[in-house]
């Protein structure tokens, strides 16, 4: 068959703003994901009472032993069973910053025990209390460490945004399907589908290196 991109042109206004949608969708639950990460993450490298230990062991291990596909389908199609109902967009972001947040809490807490337990001691040694010696010296070495499997959590997310079509928003995958239903040109269209996510996916790891240069610089 021959190739015609004609299509992929016409359509270019589509996919830009379909891409826009995604990098919303993404940047969304990638802050909030953060927050939950830092929040689990540091909650579990302490002790606290045993039943927030097992609630917040509970959440992870929910969010990293079920697919991405079965919560956004629970949380959009499932919740609204029990009288919790959200648009497309909110259950999309949710489903995307629990999931993200599960996983990468994880590398959040092995970044923390990598801090060594002399650290914390020199703290208290100068008389911070536990709060002050977490957030002022433990925190800022542990963020260093974790750069790298966020970013690339990031990176998983803005590529896993690709399932949320199937609650009926339209990214870009979603406006890729749907053109090529009407266009029948499934190798141009895939094709500019896959290069729109290598581009994004790609500008986040030119944004990682960034921030690892910078961190390795203020090292020095």
């Amino acid at each position: 068959m021959e190739l015609n991109f004609d299509t992929v042109i016409r359509n270019l206004p589509l996919f830009w703003q379909a891409t826009l949608i995604t990098v919303k969708i993404t940047v969304l639950a990638f802050v909030f994901a953060l927050i939950i990460a830092f929040t689990v993450g540091v909650l579990r490298s302490y002790k606290i009472p045993g039943l927030f230990k097992v609630l917040l062991a509970v959440y992870v291990e929910i969010f990293r032993g079920t697919p991405l596909l079965i919560q956004l389908f629970f949380i959009y199609y499932g919740l609204p069973s029990v009288g919790i109902i959200m648009d497309a967009f909110s259950a999309a972001v949710i489903g995307l910053a629990l999931n993200g947040g599960a996983y990468m809490s994880e590398s959040v807490r092995a970044s923390i025990l990598s801090v060594s337990k002399g650290q914390e001691e020199a703290a208290y040694s100068l008389g911070y209390n536990k709060l002050e010696a977490i957030w002022h010296i433990i925190l800022p070495q542990a963020i260093r460490v974790a750069i790298p499997p966020l970013m690339n959590g990031f990176s998983s997310m803005l590529k896993e945004t690709s399932l949320v079509s199937v609650i009926s928003i339209t990214e870009l995958t979603r406006t890729g399907n749907l053109i090529y239903s009407r266009t029948a040109r499934p190798f141009e269209i895939y094709l500019t589908l896959g290069l729109f996510y290598f581009v994004l996916t790609f500008s986040i790891v030119l944004l990682a290196k960034q921030i690892e240069r910078k961190e390795r610089r203020w090292i020095l």
